[in-house]
């Protein structure tokens, strides 16, 4: 009977060996699988980081566009712009250069 027992615990220890070899291996997978999601995670984090800070450079390069669209509207505006940059004159008017 000494024998038929010990070779239920060997058999009982076998058993345990494998299902802690199962336990860690399931562990060490579990490890490798959130490590590579973690650094997935902040990759797409940054990239979203800087997408949205283009985004907001879009929006604010349109607000400046519109605002200089209605600034275009404006005749005043168009006839500074043609006297500053193209040296035009209205008629009977000269122009002035310093230096």
């Amino acid at each position: 009977m000494a024998t038929g027992t010990s070779n239920k615990a060997s058999g009982a220890k076998r058993r345990y060996k494998l299902w802690l070899m199962f336990i860690v291996m399931f562990l060490c997978w579990a490890a490798y699988t959130l490590y590579g999601q973690m650094t997935e995670g902040m990759a797409t984090g940054e990239k979203l980081a800087s997408i949205e800070a283009q985004m907001e450079e879009a929006q604010q390069e349109t607000e400046r566009l519109k605002h200089e669209i209605e600034k275009l509207n404006d005749p005043e505006y168009i006839a500074q712009l043609a006297t500053k940059e193209q040296g035009m004159v209205k008629q009977g008017e000269r122009q002035i250069f310093s230096e």
